[in-house]
């Protein structure tokens, strides 16, 4: 299965795709099998892996356990070079367009790049925006690079615009883990009428109304991450798949 082209189905079929972000650092062994059972039960379209840190996790175990107890596609959100994994299924090759930051433009790429193919992983290229989101994220961060102002939608639509003429098949508009506040929507939507290829967004999406919001100002795809690493938020995922399955909605 070509993961490119079942995103695009699924963004076709439902509307919109909903995706959940894993952090190995933050969900493990049991936990961790529960909850990715939880999501399929709960209308999921995929699973995003990966993490910042990846303090004392063997990478390319984790994504083995994961793809062994999961139906649902496993695409590696990378965090550095060293998560790749040929158990996945693809890989989100990311580029930070956002930033000034070398390293994480094409440095970090073309030392992976022939591990990737290697690997057999589908490689999906991403132009990736940080997004202010009121705080320092872990990925503002790790990455060096400053985020776009929230009040600065024309500069987000041309650094969007921009990945789409240099080739990238994605935009993810990100405002990072641990953020307080989402991607406004003025962004989404500056983006979304900007560009014609599918806009990711993530970081912050706490409820949802509020991935259904991103939905209508133009989102191809929404992922939550940290929000479902407490337990006692698990029973809102479907709710999210719910809200973000706009085509499902109207027919129901």
């Amino acid at each position: 299965m070509q993961i490119y082209k079942y995103l695009l189905n699924t963004i076709k079929q439902k509307g919109a795709a909903y995706l959940i972000l894993i952090d190995p650092d933050q969900l493990r062994d049991d936990m961790l099998e529960a909850f990715i059972k939880h999501c399929e039960r709960s209308g999921v379209d995929g699973l995003l892996v990966g993490g910042s840190l990846m303090g004392g996790v063997d990478f390319n175990r984790y994504i083995h356990q994961v793809k062994s107890v999961s139906n649902l596609p496993v695409i590696i959100f990378p965090g550095s070079e060293s998560q790749i994994s040929s158990y996945a299924d693809a890989i989100l090759f990311i580029s930070v367009v956002s930033g000034r930051n070398p390293e994480h433009l094409i440095g970090k790429h073309v030392i992976s790049a022939p591990i990737i193919r290697s690997s057999n992983l589908e490689p999906i290229s991403t132009g990736y925006i940080l997004i202010d989101s009121g705080n320092t994220t872990t990925a503002q961060y790790m990455s060096g690079s400053l985020p776009i102002p929230r009040n600065k939608p024309n500069i987000a639509a041309a650094t969007a615009l921009a990945a789409e003429y240099l080739g990238m098949k994605f935009i993810y508009l990100e405002g990072g883990s641990g953020a307080i506040y989402s991607v406004p929507d003025e962004i989404v939507k500056a983006v979304s009428m900007t560009c014609t290829i599918p806009v990711i967004v993530g970081g912050g999406i706490k409820t949802p109304k509020a991935a259904r919001d991103k939905i209508e100002a133009g989102a191809n795809i929404i992922v939550t991450g940290n929000f479902f690493e407490d337990q006692n938020n698990w029973h809102l995922v479907k709710d999210f798949a719910n809200a973000i399955h706009i085509k499902n909605t109207v027919e129901v």
